[in-house]
């Protein structure tokens, strides 16, 4: 067995596996069909502030090699995951990880600043692909000013393993990664979902309730590739890799690109052990190339 233990900053993970955000609930759903022990990381849904209902329905629609999302980040809020589910999944011999997201500044640095005082959650990962509402709806990761803001002020208040999701909807993801590394991010993650939209061309409408929504699953590999490769050049910190990885194969090639860790998403929703498959895969290359450890992989693309 090779050695596939892998650090972001300060967490450090048995194997470089993790969920993608919002496509794992909260690991508790996916425990009757696999080891949540065995996966590096678990990155749970994305937490606000406050409680929010979300997009109204339809806030999902299938393409022919991904889906787009809308649901808009439903969730009950930061003190109802404090006092309801960080009790049930605190002793998880796993990395549970909390997405973060919110409308303002502030709203990031007081959810940031809650969760800083769980003991059992080692990281938070940063959606600053939210729309900033004191500018006129533009998301807080479209330009280096307002990343650069956003992970500042969280940096000031949150002391553990700080990763900062950054958005593809971009013109160069390089600046916007460097500004996060430059305002204290010990590690980005790319790329978020791309947008997108779906018609239904009988009804003459847009399926989705918003008109557009984020795209995932297998179509957009080829972006996010490109994109992790790109950043893993352009930064000093670990990069994350995600989009559209749905084998062992794809997780590889991410690894080779840079990535120090990659995270599942869509494919959760296909095959709900993915995930552990992923890192034996991963393990078999390893052995077949005859590579004693992950690390050996990393950045190791010859261009």
């Amino acid at each position: 067995m090779a050695d596939l233990s892998v650090n972001i900053g300060k967490l450090e993970m048995s194997n470089p596996v993790m969920t993608a955000s919002g496509t794992f609930g909260y690991g508790l759903e996916f425990q009757d069909f696999v080891d949540l022990e065995k996966i590096g990381g678990i990155i749970v849904k994305g937490t606000t502030l406050h409680h929010r209902e979300g997009n109204p329905y339809p806030r999902m629609a299938e393409t022919p090699m991904g889906m787009l999302n809308a649901v808009g980040l439903q969730n009950k809020g930061v003190h109802y995951f404090v006092d309801h589910i960080y009790p049930q999944i605190k002793d998880m011999r796993t990395n549970m990880i909390v997405n973060v997201s919110g409308s303002q500044v502030e709203d990031y640095a007081e959810t940031a600043s809650i969760i800083n005082e769980l003991d059992n959650i080692p990281a938070i990962e940063l959606n600053i692909s939210c729309p900033n509402v004191k500018q006129g709806g533009m998301a807080f990761g479209v330009t280096a000013h307002g990343a650069a803001e956003v992970v500042s002020a969280v940096r000031k208040v949150y002391h553990k393993t700080l990763i900062v999701k950054l958005s593809p909807n971009v013109t160069d993801i390089t600046e916007i990664a460097r500004a996060a590394e430059g305002a204290g991010a010990d590690s980005v993650s790319l790329i978020n979902t791309l947008l997108g939209m779906a018609i239904d061309a009988e009804k003459r409408k847009p399926i989705l309730s918003t008109v557009t929504g984020g795209m995932s699953g297998a179509a957009v590999k080829p972006i996010a590739l490109r994109m992790v490769w790109q950043v893993a050049k352009a930064v000093k910190i670990p990069v994350v890799g995600l989009g559209g990885i749905m084998n062992w194969k794809d997780a590889v090639e991410f690894l080779l690109a840079g990535a120090t860790a990659i995270q599942i998403g869509t494919a959760n929703f296909i095959d709900p052990a993915i995930t552990v498959k992923v890192a034996d895969g991963i393990n078999d290359y390893l052995e077949r190339h005859g590579y004693s450890s992950v690390r050996e992989i990393i950045g190791a693309l010859e261009v």
